[in-house]
């Protein structure tokens, strides 16, 4: 008899579970690519362990998002409020439709990435191009589309996009039950994409600080309408709150020793580099079919070999990531000098660049968008209210903000003694001229 059931082990949800139609989704070109797709691009050239890819992190996310979805539409969970408003959430084949649309767009959410994922995207692509729209076309593709209409139910490729890219496809209008759903996926404050990459990412890093109770988290999420617009949101009860609270500073712990780390970003720049000189045109194609034939595999292959051959057009820029010798740091962002110009990076890396050469400097920054996520708490005594009127932390949670410059290594001792005699000039604010 033929399995209809299948499992996987998985080292942060200890099992993810799939029916036989899922496990097509699961063996179709898209997402098997993503097996050769770095989660954390050159991550581990500084931390060893980190050589997941984004293949485990898509199951995860699909395994978090039915688990979401199960305690939200819960019966003791839906209040009567939210049942008007969303009638889907307690119809079963609705219900059951929808939930399979939410796992479907969950494993498929990050079939668009290219290879090291989000290493130098912005620069790669062609304008209008980034990986959510690459992975609007895959899901929307025939190839996809034909085991869409296989599975049971037959799922509906407008609404999987919808889900696994959210409210990033332009001119498109969501339902109050699309933008619940969506929010599972790709939310701010909930997005169990969000989850499954702090997990994942701090337990292959060798690092606590992406760990948190997302048990407690997920058995407290709820469907609540909200006081000021009095539309159907996602948020939390109030013995949630602390697990909530544990996640965003698990976020900001992993972005500001992980993810920004300075060896870290100065390989992606060096990896930009890189590319730019080995992709005909210097960016990826949009082609699908030529999309799905790219991965981290040809790319490491070919900084290999042009690492060894010093003949080779591009063997300086190989030899900075595959022999370690990249640029190093000269210059971080901090308060001292943000208080007196918050454009000081720029300045001494233009100023470094004018001196030694600009082409032995690189200057990186990024400074997090908006602020901290709000949501709704509903509290013990029934009322609903904003989580940052709730929770102190929430409210006091720093901005995550970098500003670094890299020279090139025969350069550093040279610039760091310019810029230790040069530094308060080069970092006083420009006179305009009126």
């Amino acid at each position: 008899m033929a399995k209809t059931n299948h499992e996987f082990r998985d080292p942060i949800h200890v099992f993810v579970r799939l029916d036989s139609d899922e496990r097509r989704i699961l063996d179709s070109r898209p997402v098997q690519r993503l097996r050769h797709i770095h989660q954390l691009a050159l991550s581990y050239l500084i931390y060893p362990g980190a050589t997941h890819k984004r293949f485990e992190h898509s199951l995860g996310v699909m395994e978090l998002a039915g688990r979401v979805f199960d305690v939200i539409t819960h019966e003791e969970s839906l209040r009567g409020d939210v049942r008007e408003l969303l009638p889907e959430s307690f119809k079963p084949k609705e219900r059951d439709y929808w939930r399979g649309v939410l796992r479907m767009a969950a494993l498929c959410h990050d079939i668009g990435h290219l290879p090291f994922s989000h290493a130098a995207e912005r620069e790669l692509l062609p304008q209008g191009w980034n990986h959510e729209r690459l992975s609007q076309e895959l899901i929307l593709s025939a190839e996809m589309e034909a085991l869409w209409k296989k599975m049971t139910p037959p799922l509906r490729s407008e609404d999987i996009v919808k889900l696994a890219v959210g409210r990033k496809i332009a001119g498109v209008t969501f339902s109050n039950w699309e933008a619940i759903l969506s929010e599972i996926i790709v939310g701010d404050a909930f997005g169990v994409d969000r989850i499954d990459y702090l997990l994942r990412d701090s337990y292959h890093a060798g690092v606590a600080y992406g760990r948190f109770d997302h048990y407690r988290l997920i058995d407290t999420l709820r469907i609540l309408i909200s006081p000021e617009t009095g539309e159907p949101v996602f948020g939390v009860e109030e013995g949630g709150i602390q697990s909530a609270e544990a996640l965003a500073l698990a976020r900001y712990f992993m972005f500001t020793q992980v993810y920004l780390h300075p060896v870290r970003r100065v390989y992606d720049l060096h990896l930009k580099q890189y590319l730019q000189g080995w992709l005909p045109g210097g960016i990826f194609p949009t082609d699908l079919d030529d999309h799905l034939k790219i991965t981290d595999s040809d790319v490491s292959a070919a900084l290999w070999a042009a690492s060894v051959d010093s003949a080779a057009p591009l063997h300086a820029a190989a030899r900075r990531i595959v022999c370690r010798e990249h640029y190093r740091e000269v210059y971080r962002r901090n308060p001292r000098d943000v208080a007196t110009n918050p454009e000081a990076g720029q300045q001494i890396a233009e100023g470094a660049g004018d001196q030694f050469g600009p082409e032995h400097v690189l200057h990186d920054e990024y400074k997090q968008g908006g602020g901290t996520s709000d949501f709704p708490v509903l509290m013990k005594d029934g009322t609903v209210v904003p989580a940052l009127s709730a929770s102190q932390v929430l409210q006091e949670l720093p901005i995550v903000a970098i500003d670094y410059v890299f020279v090139e290594r025969s350069k550093f001792d040279e610039v760091k003694s310019w810029l230790a005699a040069n530094r308060e000039a080069l970092i006083s604010p420009k006179e305009t001229e009126e």
